[in-house]
């Protein structure tokens, strides 16, 4: 009697590890209230100055000295100038293009509205996806209609007579 009534607990313990949650890596949310830990970032060691009567101006609001940057700590390792990525405005090569683009007016609040704008489209769209039967991939299910096949697309290119680069195979 125990060894039929032990297969069905391996069973059904098996059964139940199966509805588990495997793949989460695209629904990115936060599953608990606490502090994120990857946003911690240690910071530079403390240093005395090598004259003190030529400090830096204080940047209220702004970096210090020993915050952590990791983009220009990895341009200066291979070689480069780390002020190189300061933003200094737009360079002179590219006054044109930005010239031809903001011909008809730039908005300030762009992402704000590109944003508020998405969300209710994922909210109009996700109205039946909110129900959590199942592990799902919330962003295919609301974006599925927005997307393009790149075989059809490229097709399509080609037989317009446009040039374009090779595609892989459709099975890869």
């Amino acid at each position: 009697m125990r060894t039929p009534l032990g297969m069905i607990a391996l069973i059904a313990v098996v059964a139940a590890s199966g509805c588990s949650r495997s793949d989460g890596l695209k629904d990115i949310r936060s599953t608990g209230d606490g502090p994120d830990e990857f946003a911690i970032m240690p910071v530079k060691p403390l240093t005395a100055p090598s004259d003190y009567a030529v400090l830096p101006a204080p940047t209220p609001g702004g970096a210090n000295l020993t915050d952590p940057n990791p983009t220009a700590d990895a341009v200066v390792a291979l070689g480069g100038r780390a002020s190189a990525l300061e933003n200094t405005g737009v360079p002179s090569s590219d006054s044109a293009l930005v010239a031809a683009t903001s011909r008809y007016g730039v908005p300030a609040n762009t992402r704000a509205s590109l944003a508020q704008e998405d969300a209710e489209f994922r909210k109009r769209q996700g109205r039946w996806t909110r129900i959590k039967l199942f592990p799902v991939d919330r962003y295919e299910q609301v974006y599925r209609k927005e997307s393009l096949d790149p075989y059809q697309q490229t097709d399509q290119f080609r037989n317009s007579g446009f040039g374009t680069p090779s595609s892989p195979p459709a099975g890869e």
